[in-house]
């Protein structure tokens, strides 16, 4: 059986700079094996892995439940985020150079979470979210800090229309002068999804220019929906 980082260098990263570049997303079919899926989900119950757990209807940020990674982060986790970065950055940096933003993102993670911690951004942003009947996560943008990567991904550990029903994740695209965008998408077990972060660039007429992007996820009607978020900058809190 291939490992991680294997699985991750072989593939298609032309195709999905592509995506990204086109849509602000792209979908990973079969990142992760059954057998992955439910050690990740069986883990949510051992609290000395996380360093905060958090109550979503107590903040008004939607209904359900997610915990935070503490660090050191198991090691499934750190080989994902280890090894998919260094395929994001270009795609970050081409953004910024797109937007004229002064904003150079460094090849590899390590460099980047040492900017963090310049930054006093020192808690590890890697997260588990478990929703059940009638949960859902109001849309949102997750930044933590003055740092932050401009891409992050998502891996979804149930089997849609199996395990749960409704639970889709949602992006929107807020476009100048114009009326948001939904874009509703429905992941298998194992998938990766990455997407944009807060910002895009789109080319119009006049050359590039920036549109907003919030994410969320919609209400489940039946059964249990767990995924893992690889958010790669570090957080203040």
């Amino acid at each position: 059986m291939q490992n991680i980082p294997s699985k991750i260098a072989s593939l298609n990263w032309e195709s999905i700079t592509e995506s990204m570049h086109e849509n602000g997303f792209s979908i990973v079919s079969n990142l992760l094996d059954d057998e992955q899926c439910e050690t990740l989900k069986e883990a949510y119950s051992h609290p000395h892995l996380y360093r905060k757990t958090v109550v979503m209807e107590r903040y008004r940020f939607g209904l359900g439940e997610y915990k935070y990674f503490n660090y050191p982060l198991p090691d499934l986790i750190q080989d994902i985020r280890s090894s998919v970065y260094p395929k994001l950055a270009p795609i970050g940096n081409a953004w910024m150079k797109a937007l004229n933003i002064n904003t150079i993102f460094p090849k590899t993670h390590e460099e980047l979470l040492e900017q963090c911690h310049k930054n006093e951004q020192l808690k590890a942003t890697v997260l588990i979210l478990k929703y059940g009947r009638g949960g859902f996560n109001t849309l949102h943008q997750d930044l933590y800090g003055d740092v932050y990567f401009p891409i992050q991904t998502v891996l979804f550990l149930n089997e849609p229309d199996k395990d749960f029903t409704g639970g889709e994740f949602v992006l929107t695209q807020q476009t100048p002068r114009a009326q948001s965008k939904a874009i509703v998408l429905k992941p298998k077990k194992g998938d990766m999804l990455i997407f944009t972060t807060n910002f895009r660039p789109v080319k119009g007429t006049k050359g590039y220019y920036r549109v907003n992007m919030k994410h969320g996820v919609s209400e489940i009607h039946s059964g249990e929906r767990h995924t893992l978020g690889i958010i790669f900058h570090d957080a203040l809190s």
